[in-house]
């Protein structure tokens, strides 16, 4: 059981390739496979950080690789939508170039506050996926943009902003801080780390 949540990462990590294989040899003819295996890879990051917790295995080292892993994971299918319907992935450059540099702001800020990579886990971060998996629907399944897109824009931009005062905030590196607020209560001394692991 302690080995199931590396499992379940590692599973998602072998998704990213085959999903970018698929599109970018097979494109639109295989978009609803592509599409389950997306879902079936949310369901394993659903399940690693539940399974972790119930078996005492969540740690810095799987909670960092669990977040690499889910950008590579959604960097895949970013590029399959493009395989899919490069035309439609082209007119939309810049909310795809928006969210592009807000996740490298992300990353450029905590290396350089804390001189490793952020692994914060938050709740509007997690809301954006869900948004993202919505967004993929419809470009991948439907080649569509959207009202989809442009909530996942939106949000997404929000949640990278929420990311960054997380990182700004924290007085040290820690990873699953739920927000930007919780990260002021742990800089004032009013919350322990303990106290808000939530996934």
């Amino acid at each position: 059981m302690r080995t199931i949540p590396y499992i379940l990462i590692a599973t998602r990590f072998i998704l990213a390739p085959i999903i970018f294989l698929l599109a970018y040899f097979k494109g639109e003819d295989f978009g609803f496979l592509i599409l389950v295996l997306m879902y079936f890879g949310l369901l394993t990051d659903i399940f690693d950080g539940i399974i972790a917790r119930k078996v005492g295995v969540s740690s810095e080292k799987l909670r960092r690789l669990d977040s690499q892993t889910d950008l590579i994971f959604w960097l895949s299918l970013g590029f399959a939508a493009y395989f899919i319907n490069p035309e439609l992935i082209k007119s939309e450059w810049k909310g795809i170039l928006l969210i592009l540099v807000m996740e490298a702001l992300c990353y450029v800020v905590s290396i350089w506050k804390f001189g490793k990579e952020t692994c914060t886990h938050a709740f509007l971060s997690k809301m954006w996926g869900l948004s993202l998996l919505i967004a993929f629907t419809y470009l991948i399944g439907f080649q569509q943009a959207g009202w989809a897109f442009y909530l996942t824009v939106g949000l997404g931009f929000i949640a990278h902003i929420d990311v960054i005062l997380i990182i700004l905030l924290l007085p040290k590196w820690q990873y699953d801080v739920p927000s930007s607020y919780h990260a002021w209560k742990i800089r004032n001394g009013k919350q322990r780390k303990k106290s808000i692991f939530f996934n």
